[in-house]
């Protein structure tokens, strides 16, 4: 699964390079720096095409709703995996109870 991620993660840095570097343009502007300014934009644009052609490769690949719920609350996604597992864990137990429960010992059960 994660190969499906190592193309896009090279762009993505770049990306977030250009968008830093822009900021202190940004920050510094200057008339003279008008041409750098134009021309990290046109990089900035160009990376935003990268990632949309690196992105059709996963088109298939669904997030639930709830781990960007855990992101913007500042809280790490693993978090969001680790509650998973733990939910499914108790409810196989419950169900392995109710198993348990239903499979009588052999001595309530009668010989013919």
């Amino acid at each position: 699964m994660t190969e499906k991620f190592d193309h896009l993660e090279e762009p993505l840095e770049k990306f977030v390079e250009n968008i830093r570097q822009l900021g202190i343009i940004i920050s510094n502007f200057q008339p003279s720096s008008q041409v750098g300014l134009s021309q990290k934009l046109n990089f900035v644009v160009m990376g935003l095409q990268n990632i949309d052609k690196c992105t059709q490769q996963l088109r298939d690949i669904t997030v639930p709703l709830e781990v960007f719920e855990y992101i913007d609350q500042g809280w790490n996604p693993q978090l969001y995996t680790k509650e998973c597992q733990e939910r499914a864990l108790a409810q196989n137990e419950q169900v392995k109870g109710k198993i348990d429960t239903l499979n009588f010992p052999k001595y309530f059960q009668k010989t013919w």
